[in-house]
Formats: structure tokens, sequence, C-alpha cells
């Protein structure tokens, strides 16, 4: 029974914490809708998110797991609100529908493969295991921003609040796949949780500096302000 409530308990705290992070998204997209336009931003943060969810979404069904079900089905409906609201306001569309054809080939590749497969315990493994690689590959994406910040030795261009979020939402998702033995939720979010940290790390040995009168030179955020689980 104690277990039943930890369980449970990990569960709402790692669902809510992930919606929180997730509908981080409809603060880019209302600047987005104000300018009417884009930018030279990409949608790739969004359609990326989207396809994680999904992937995680299918991961959830498969494994009859009701809690990845519940957040990526949320993940999946915002991420995908998001991409069209990019793709309204986008100065190239052209690009958006491509990357979009491209995700689309993935799922209908993973649905087709799920569906044909016979053997249950291997398709867990396979989306599993390309849940895995894309988490991995999303958590990679902020590498060349430490570059940036260990070049530079500022850490401007590192969004604090966005960083502790995700580490506290890796963290519970580690935590949760401890607890119910799954090592293809272990393993992404502990690496995203390793990643955090370190970025963290760098805020003590790079303190911000209050800006001069003159003023320097200042960095834009390079890292997605949209998570992937």
């Amino acid at each position: 029974m104690e277990a039943i409530l930890t369980k449970g308990s990990l569960a709402s705290l790692a669902t809510v914490a992930t919606v929180l992070q997730f509908l981080t998204g409809t603060v880019i997209c209302n600047r987005y809708i104000r300018k009417k336009s884009t930018g030279d931003t990409s949608a790739f943060p969004f359609i990326s998110g989207f396809l994680s969810c999904f992937m995680w979404l299918k991961y959830g069904v498969l494994t009859e797991e009701s809690t990845l079900i519940l957040v990526n089905f949320i993940g999946s409906a915002l991420f995908f609100s998001y991409t069209v609201v990019f793709f309204v306001f986008s100065v190239n569309k052209r690009e958006v529908v491509r990357q979009m054809m491209l995700i689309s080939c993935i799922i209908l590749s993973a649905t087709i493969y799920t569906s044909f497969e016979v053997d249950a315990e291997k398709s867990i493994r396979v989306i599993g295991l390309l849940c895995c690689c894309l988490a991995v590959l999303f958590f990679a994406s902020p590498l060349t921003t430490l570059a940036h910040v260990i070049r530079t030795q500022n850490t401007d261009s590192l969004p604090f609040p966005i960083i502790v979020a995700s580490f506290f939402v890796c963290l519970l998702w580690t935590a949760y796949g401890i607890l119910i033995g799954d090592r293809f939720i272990q393993v992404p979010n502990l690496l995203g949780g390793i990643l955090a940290a370190i970025q963290l790390t760098l805020y003590v040995i790079y303190p911000k500096q209050k800006a001069s009168s003159g003023g320097g030179p200042r960095y834009s955020p390079l890292v997605s302000e949209n998570p992937i689980l």
C-alpha cells in the first residue's frame, strides 16, 4: 500500500511538473502572435517536441503505463498546437512543411511496425529504444551552448528558470523510472538531469555580472525553450 501511494504521488508530481514545463511554449507562441511573425526562429523545437511526446505516448500505450499516456497525450496536443501557431505566422512555411513531413514518416513507420509486429515485448524494446534516442538527441542539443558559455565565460545565454525546471522534471522521471523498473525512462532522464546539473554548475563558475554603464555584448538564449520528456 505504501509503495502504491509512493508511486501515485511521484506520478502526480512528475505529470504536473512536466505539463507546466510544456506550457512554457504558450509564452513563445504569444510572442509570435503579438509580432505577427516568427522572425528567423525555427519550428524544430515544437516539431521535435511533438514527435517525442507522440512516441512516448505510443510507448505508454504499449506498456500500459497510464502516467506516460496522460502526460504525453497532453504534450502531443500542446506541441501540435504550438506548431500550428508557428506555421500560421511563419515566414518560411515550406521549411515547416518539410520538417513535418519528416517526422510524419517516422511516426508512420513506427505505427506500421507496431501494428504488424506480433512480438509485443520486441515492439516495446524497439519503440523504447527509439524514444531514448530522441530524448538523448534533444538533451545533447545544448552542448554547443555550453561550449559558447565556457568560451565567453558568460552565462547570459543560459535560461536559468528553464534549466532548473528541466533538472527537477528529469529527476522526477528518473525516480519514477527506477520505481517501476523501466530503463527506457531512467536512462534518458538521468542523462538530461546530469546535463542540467552541469549547466547549473556553470552559474557558479561564471556568475552573472552587472551590466556596465558602457553596455557590453548581450547574448540571446541558444537552447530550446521546449522540453521533451
